[in-house]
């Protein structure tokens, strides 16, 4: 349930928790677009064809003015290495809109678009040949509103409530930009860096998790599907039984808790995060601290930039995150 600039009336309904990935096209260099990439595309890529939940969508050539609103699109089209013309600042990073492991990867700023309420007269005037909502709500009007001003690729089927996968979101900016090798490399680095902490640490195959957040109003912890709960597995942990089979809520994606009942996340190792609010309203809260697993200091804590890059998803938000995430996980399974 993190994510900082992740809209408060995102948070309150639908975010006990949101999160993904990211992939671009690459633009010709102008004073609004992006640098091309180290290697072209191979001109079989396209016409390309991306099954959504709108229909299929044909990119007919190599985009070259992309914009990307949905959650962490802008930050996959930079990993595939392409430079977004706009671009929605999710997290609320401020400036280009990415968190530290992207930065420097623009040569010319995104004109940055809104989240929840995206300017559609911003998004024109960026004169886009393409636009990506891949992680995004699924709203049928803004999609049929996105598409009338330039060719869309949706959420796809199921993928509504920004419940697209992160590896679907890689998959399918990667097809719309003709990068699907760079994405085949992208994806392994990731698995790469889980299987080697993984493997560093078979004790903690099987171990019990819970991904637990708390907002001004209520506790949440993260269900089966949730990149935060992937995360965690990929690392050979499983998920807490008593969490696994709660109903999920409105989101999709997490339960809600009550302080009363908050000794449900107990597990072998605890992450939790806040979700604006500060740390130590999380951390000083007293139904917390009685959780038998923070009583034993088999718990961790994240916020700031680990904890946007545990909920972001993307592959270099997630190369960050186990590099950051792990040492600590280390430090709370002594």
């Amino acid at each position: 349930m993190r994510l900082r600039a992740f809209a408060a009336a995102v948070v309150a309904t639908l975010l006990a928790g949101l999160a993904a990935c990211s992939s671009g096209p690459q633009a010709s260099p102008s004073a609004s677009s992006a640098a091309p990439s180290e290697s072209a595309s191979a001109p079989s890529a396209f016409p390309a064809t991306i099954a959504t939940k709108f229909g299929d969508v044909t990119v007919k050539a190599k985009p070259t003015r992309v914009v990307a609103l949905g959650w962490g699109d802008a930050e996959t089209v930079l990993a595939l290495g392409v430079q977004p013309v706009g671009a929605s600042d999710w997290l609320g990073f401020g400036g280009e809109g990415v968190g530290p492991w992207a930065r420097g990867l623009y040569t010319t700023a995104p004109e940055i678009i809104g989240t929840m309420e995206p300017s559609y007269e911003k998004i024109g005037a960026l004169k886009p040949d393409l636009i990506l909502d891949v992680k995004s709500s699924g709203d049928q009007a803004r999609y049929d509103r996105l598409k009338s001003i330039a060719p869309t690729i949706g959420v796809p089927t199921g993928g509504d409530s920004y419940l697209t996968s992160p590896e679907t979101q890689l998959t399918m900016i990667a097809t719309a930009l003709g990068e699907k090798e760079k994405a085949a490399a992208l994806q392994k680095e990731v698995a790469d860096a889980f299987a080697a902490a993984a493997a560093a640490h078979p004790e903690w195959k099987g171990k019990t998790m819970t991904a637990a957040t708390k907002s001004a109003n209520s506790w949440g912890a993260y269900i089966e599907g949730s990149e935060r709960v992937t995360f965690m597995q990929n690392l050979g942990f499983v998920q807490n039984p008593k969490i696994a089979a709660m109903k999920p809520d409105a989101t999709g994606f997490s339960v809600s808790l009550s302080s009363e009942k908050l000794d449900d996340i107990d597990a072998d190792v605890v992450v939790a995060f806040p979700i604006f609010i500060k740390t130590e309203q999380l951390t000083g809260d007293a139904a917390w601290k009685a959780v038998p697993a923070v009583e034993a200091g088999h718990a961790v804590v994240i916020d700031g930039d680990l904890s946007q890059a545990y909920s972001l998803g993307t592959t270099m938000a997630t190369k960050y995150a186990i590099e950051n995430l792990v040492p600590k996980l280390e430090a709370a399974l002594k």
